[in-house]
């Protein structure tokens, strides 16, 4: 019907686990157009919403049942801040990731009120591009990735082989094209390096977006890409949403990285989102790692994603060398040959980085007379012990305590503190090498705003000695005096419980190793291990790359993983244990029930798997019981449509929650 008043009404959305859509009377003098932010009440609370649509006759369900919406409160935006196609996007999100639509505009738009500008730092004015002269190589990939408007291709090459050239070079020619850019780095610490490179060719045409901006820097960001201001994009997992108009090229840098994955609903894959809107939007997918994820690697093998092959190193260094060192034996945390090494490189002029993907001092403390280990009362690990903060702390929930003189079970004063972590390294290093610059890159040394970048700068400027740190040294980093690279401990994630182990496990120590020799014919690795002779290391250590993937693919196929399957992970959690695997066992049965009723269906959509439910591996976190099912299957529509019908209708009892974890970069 037509409002007698000539009335309007939006369909406004919310940033919740509700779905459904909420109809408001837009009040006389508000602008409002699908695309901006309102806030409205809901219930008792006022909220942010997204409008989704605009109309001028009340939906008619609402005139059957005689509802008078509310009012709208006000217009956040007097622009929209996503198209249309953002909104198919975020539908197609919110039926993957079994979200719902605003939670999927939530996680695409930011959250601030006033535009801030942001200063990729330099001048404002003269950008001048760097006259780089490509490789034989390089000159046929970029000729490849841009002899089409679109398509998926993959940059493949060892560490310092010039893909970040190709990638730039693509980006120039489809930024000639009239169409613009987006280009993906997994880790803020790659982040300025990127896009130091994109300001120097692309000026004030280009934008940054990370989590280390403010919510108002990062809304200044994103209308300046919402009016056309700027072609190229860079920025961390996120920015795969940026509203970048004509849309010719997405890179996905170091593709294989497990930070593209989104830990919160919406448990999105940058990787994911990102083929979805080049295939529809028309433009270039271009991936590239020396180390492809093993589903990736699969794709190329089979023809699916073109592959792009750069052989060689292009700075001028060779290959490192790379040694295995034994640790049975050794003490401490440093062999012999590595000391030696260190003071080698010193005397050289040159740098060294030490790898150790395990933050504090000591990893855990336990009593030698009862065996007790301290362990994190609401979380199933142990506690790790930092010095510097004069504390034991868990990793995952923040929990704190004092350090421990004596047993708490028998009284034992023979306790102490077992393994090391970048804290005890930095300790010994520093007392092995007294006048030595010696600075930490970790999670707990960069929390400073700005401490990250003035670490890296003063790496990459030759005024550090010996940079120590965990995965954010291993990021694709390109450091030219660094003759040394030494990992400490090769064996950290080796033995974890899912079945990614040794893919990770392999690829950290190719990827640390490629910061060594990058400008010296004499760059060297030591990879320190207690297990030399296990396959990720052993194959990793001597560069056997396509033997690891052979054999990883032969392996998963053996087993039904990924990539001869699709998973999804139902991870229940309560802190009521009992109710924890309640809740589980009735997902279970009614997993097994549309199991069966599908086979029955549709025989054709193959056959799928339920394991569990059964206990996390991390069985507790912040003082909540966690259960998880797995739920595989080798057609992706079956394990999709399986679980969807599963969790339909069902209503947890107070205090359990379901996470829904779409392909699962992780099973922790």
């Amino acid at each position: 019907m037509e409002p007698a008043d000539g009335g309007r009404w939006a369909g406004v959305v919310f940033n919740l686990p509700l779905d459904q859509m909420y109809t408001y009377r837009i009040p006389e003098g508000l602008p409002v157009l699908p695309g901006v932010r309102v806030r409205a009440e809901l219930g008792r609370r006022t909220l942010m919403g997204f409008v989704l649509e605009v109309y001028t006759e009340l939906p008619r369900e609402l005139v059957e049942k005689d509802i008078t919406p509310k009012d709208l409160l006000t217009q956040v935006d007097e622009l929209p801040l996503f198209t249309p196609s953002q909104v198919e996007l975020a539908r197609w999100m919110s039926t993957m990731y079994y979200s719902n639509i605003g939670e999927c505009l939530g996680a695409m738009i930011p959250g601030g009120k006033q535009e801030r500008a942001v200063v990729l730092g330099g001048e404002e004015e003269a950008y001048q591009e760097k006259d780089v002269r490509l490789s034989e190589e390089q000159e046929l990939g970029v000729r490849s990735i841009c002899s089409s408007p679109r398509g998926m291709y993959y940059v493949y090459g060892m560490t310092g082989s010039g893909k970040t050239e190709v990638f730039l070079t693509a980006a120039r020619k489809t930024v000639d094209e009239g169409r613009g850019v987006i280009y993906l780095v997994p880790e803020i610490s790659l982040t300025r390096q990127v896009a130091d490179s994109i300001r120097s060719r692309f000026g004030s045409s280009s934008a940054i977006l990370h989590s280390r901006l403010t919510p108002s820097q990062r809304l200044g960001e994103w209308r300046r890409i919402v009016r056309g201001e700027a072609r190229v994009v860079v920025g961390a997992r996120s920015a795969v949403f940026a509203p970048v108009p004509d849309l010719g090229l997405i890179i996905v840098d170091e593709e294989h990285e497990g930070s593209y994955k989104s830990g919160s609903s919406p448990r999105y894959h940058a990787r994911q989102i990102a083929m979805r809107r080049a295939s529809a939007e028309g433009a270039r997918l271009v991936m590239g790692s020396a180390t492809p994820s093993v589903e990736a690697y699969h794709l190329m093998e089979e023809g699916k994603i073109s592959r792009v092959s750069l052989s060689r190193r292009l700075a001028g260094g060779d290959e490192p060398e790379i040694r295995v060192v034994n640790l049975k034996g050794v003490e401490g945390c440093l062999s012999p040959d590595l000391i030696t090494e260190l003071k080698q490189t010193k005397d050289l002029g040159k740098q060294s980085i030490l790898f150790l993907n395990r933050r504090g001092f000591s990893h855990f403390f336990h009593c030698r007379s009862c065996g007790y280990e301290a362990k994190c009362p609401r979380c199933s690990v142990g506690l790790t012990y930092h010095k510097s903060r004069n504390a034991m702390v868990c990793h995952y929930c923040g929990y704190r305590t004092p350090p421990m003189a004596s047993c708490p079970e028998c009284g034992s004063l023979d306790v102490g503190y077992a393994g090391f972590g970048t804290e005890h390294v930095e300790e010994e290093v520093r007392r092995l090498f007294p006048g030595w610059v010696i600075e930490r890159l970790d999670t707990d040394s960069v929390k400073k705003k700005g401490s990250l970048e003035q670490i890296i700068s003063r790496f990459r400027r030759g005024e550090i000695d010996v940079l120590l740190g965990t995965q954010m040294v291993a990021k694709g980093l390109n450091f030219p005096g660094v003759r040394l690279v030494g990992i400490v401990l090769a064996d950290t994630g080796l033995h974890m419980p899912d079945f990614r182990s040794a893919e990770r496990t392999f690829g950290l120590i190719t990827q640390v190793s490629g910061r060594a020799g990058r400008y010296t014919p004499d760059g060297l690795v030591l990879v320190q291990t207690y297990n030399p002779s296990s396959s990720p290391i052993a194959q990793a250590s001597t560069s056997r790359i396509s033997d690891f993937y052979t054999q990883e693919i032969q392996t998963r196929r053996e087993l039904g993983f990924p990539p001869f399957s699709r998973m999804i992970r139902l991870l229940v959690r309560s802190k009521n244990h009992h109710r924890a695997w309640s809740s589980a066992r009735q997902i279970a049965v009614r997993l097994e029930h549309n199991r069966r009723n599908l086979q029955n269906q549709q025989p054709s959509l193959g056959e799928t798997e339920i394991l569990g439910p059964a206990e996390a591996p991390l069985g507790m976190v912040n003082g909540n019981f966690r259960v998880h099912i797995l739920v595989t299957g080798a057609v992706f529509q079956a394990v999709h449509r399986m679980v969807g019908a599963s969790i339909q209708g069902v209503v947890h009892p107070r205090g359990v929650y379901l996470e829904i974890d779409v392909d699962p970069v992780s099973l922790l």
